[in-house]
């Protein structure tokens, strides 16, 4: 039975809130450590406590944040290029499963490069004048990775490639896309204080990871789409192109043809008049 009017939007909206909060859930279970090991650095006194919880968020990552936040990307997948009714937890575990050495190796990655990042801002920073400058292009590059790791979820999922193949393209759209790459991370970082600070992580527990995730592959799949029609058109001109020199080939084989044939008449002519 399908409702239409107001029932039938209502409807609409509470299936997608279930979809989200289902997700949702299913990617904090999946990451329990991570968010556990967090949350206790978050809710203690001590200042230095979340520092101590930092090591041991990036040995779990990799191995639970990553794959966990790789099928959330899977399902936001489908839901983004029009398959709404997939079935939840069935998605959700697949592209666990099909993911999760990709997505792990990818985390591997991505934790060193923002280690080195940390070490390298914190040593600059202490340096004199001159040299603390420095640690601001730290800062830019540390925005330009996490960009990139939106999009290296949105490779993976959407492409089939070798990981070192996500990594690098994930890096080349940050960079060659910087309006869309601005845009991606203004939302996302809206959404995450929204979530964070105005509702006392209930949209954390429910809605925050599915809901940028969904956002991150829309614009990621925007982009893309807008790529492969620009290459299309592209490709249909140098088709044209080529099609045009085929032509232009023929004519001038067919007009070589007939002076020869002009001038082969001419000489049976001159034979004749001889």
């Amino acid at each position: 039975m399908e409702f239409r009017g107001v029932m039938g939007g209502l409807y609409r909206i509470s299936e997608w809130i279930m979809r989200l909060s289902v997700i949702n859930l299913l990617w904090l279970v999946c990451s329990i450590p991570v968010f556990f090991f967090a949350f206790m650095g978050l809710v203690s006194q001590s200042p230095d406590a979340l520092k101590s919880m930092l090591p041991i968020l990036a040995i779990l990552a990799p191995f639970t944040l990553f794959p966990a936040t790789s099928a959330m990307f899977t399902v936001a997948r489908k839901w983004v290029t029009g398959e709404e009714d997939v079935p939840l937890l069935k998605t959700y575990f697949r592209g666990y499963k099909e993911n999760y050495l990709q997505s792990m190796v990818g985390g591997i990655f991505f934790v060193i490069i923002f280690v080195v990042i940390a070490v390298n801002y914190f040593f600059y920073l202490k340096q004199g004048s001159t040299l603390r400058v420095l640690a601001v292009l730290f800062i830019a590059f540390t925005v330009i990775i996490l960009i990139s790791l939106f999009n290296f979820f949105s490779i993976m999922v959407h492409l089939h490639m070798k990981i070192f193949q996500i990594l690098k393209n994930s890096i080349l759209i940050t960079i060659g896309n910087p309006i869309n790459s601005i845009v991606l991370l203004i939302c996302n970082g809206v959404i995450l204080y929204i979530c964070v600070t105005k509702f006392n992580f209930f949209l954390v527990v429910f809605f925050m990871g599915s809901i940028m995730a969904t956002f991150s592959f829309w614009q990621f799949n925007r982009s893309f789409t807008k790529l492969q029609i620009k290459q299309q058109e592209l490709e249909e001109k140098e088709q044209q192109k080529l099609v045009e020199a085929q032509e232009e080939q023929e004519l001038g084989e067919v007009e070589s043809e007939k002076s020869d044939v002009e001038i082969s008449l001419h000489k049976k002519e001159d034979t004749h008049k001889e």
